[in-house]
């Protein structure tokens, strides 16, 4: 038999999808759910747990339980993680389709990042990210040979970390990021949806191994509408 809060949960999500509460606006109080669902508030604050993991409410201190847009995805920016590790935790209708495998022209600017040596060759791979039939990520990704030294299309469509995990028995360590709004360029709107659209949220990413060796240089373009970058932060004082 299934769990009481995970039957509210479900109920509660119909309700939202059907538009019960707008995005923006508040739930009922958990005082005035336990009433209606005629169970206690802590198997309401379960529910409204899971509805926050799962990107249908933020909690207010003061407030309640708010609507949000269902429609964003929340990624992590802190994190290292595969898209489709992403995909899998987010549970989303998603394909990926290589649009490029090869190497990096020798004269790139991230072949001079990337390379240890001279002559050293850099791998090139671009997929395109579609999510419920729309094509809103564009992920270019470049690994030094030394330490990728085999790419196949298979394993580009699937999971490129999982190779590098657990095929090379590599452990990836720390990355520096950054986050900018860009105009998109040609290519983007030959390769993604972006009718409409005249903004870009671009995440670079340098890569390291546990080892403290770069070896991975990456830029992912999203269509703004589609997308939010959380992460957990702390305040220190002095």
């Amino acid at each position: 038999m299934q769990k009481k809060y995970l039957a509210i949960y479900d109920d509660l999500v119909n309700k939202i999808k059907a538009n019960t509460w707008p995005v923006s606006t508040l739930l009922p109080s958990e005082n005035e759910l336990s009433i209606q669902y005629d169970t206690s508030r802590e198997t309401i604050r379960k529910a409204l747990n899971l509805l926050s993991h799962n990107g249908y409410i933020q909690k207010v201190r003061g407030k309640g339980s708010v609507v949000i847009d269902i429609h964003k995805f929340s990624f992590p920016v802190s994190g290292i993680e595969s898209y489709a590790e992403l995909a899998e935790k987010l549970q989303l209708e998603s394909s990926t389709a290589v649009h490029q495998l090869g190497y990096l022209d020798a004269n790139h600017e991230i072949t001079k990042m990337l390379a240890m040596t001279q002559g050293e060759r850099i791998w090139n791979v671009v997929r395109v990210r579609e999510i419920s039939g729309e094509k809103i990520i564009l992920d270019k990704d470049y690994f030094t040979e030394r330490y990728v030294p085999l790419l196949s299309l298979d394993i580009c469509e699937k999971s490129i970390y999982h190779h590098i995990e657990n095929n090379l028995g590599l452990e990836i360590g720390f990355a520096q990021k950054e986050i900018v709004v860009e105009d998109p360029t040609e290519e983007d709107r030959k390769l993604l949806d972006l009718e409409g659209f005249s903004n870009i949220v671009v995440i670079r990413s340098q890569v390291y191994l546990q080892d403290a060796n770069l070896f991975q240089c990456t830029e992912s373009r999203h269509r703004p509408d589609k997308f939010r970058f959380v992460d957990f932060a702390r305040r220190v004082k002095n």
